[in-house]
């Protein structure tokens, strides 16, 4: 595969550490970058992704979908020769899993009134 074939990414956390930076190819999909996100993550975190599909990942300011490619994700004038390309990771819980919280009662309510009129 020839170099220029291969990218230099990192991963910022929300509190400004990193993962990385490792070497992609420009075939590699967005899935594949995730799958490494949440296998490489930094023991002792206080939000830790449990599935692929949890963790989100932005570069230049949009979310990069699952089918595309660290190819088609780059921004050609945005891009130094040789650099690195800083990908920002955001965790977002299944809503499944937030609802076990604290289940809010919205259903209407029947009131009951015993009073009665003289």
């Amino acid at each position: 595969m020839p170099e220029e074939d291969l990218v230099d990414i990192k991963f910022r956390l929300f509190d400004g550490s990193d993962i990385g930076p490792f070497r992609y190819s420009a075939t590699s999909t967005v899935d594949m970058l995730k799958q490494r996100v949440v296998s490489d993550w930094p023991k002792g975190k206080t939000i830790v992704p449990k599935a692929v599909n949890e963790v989100k990942l932005i570069s230049s300011g949009k979310i990069l979908e699952n089918d595309k490619t660290v190819g088609q994700c780059k921004v050609p004038f945005g891009d130094a020769s040789g650099g690195v390309i800083i990908m920002h990771v955001v965790v977002q819980p299944s809503p499944a899993k937030t609802k076990t919280e604290k289940k809010v009662d919205d259903s209407p309510r029947k009131i009951v009134c015993s009073c009665s009129i003289l």
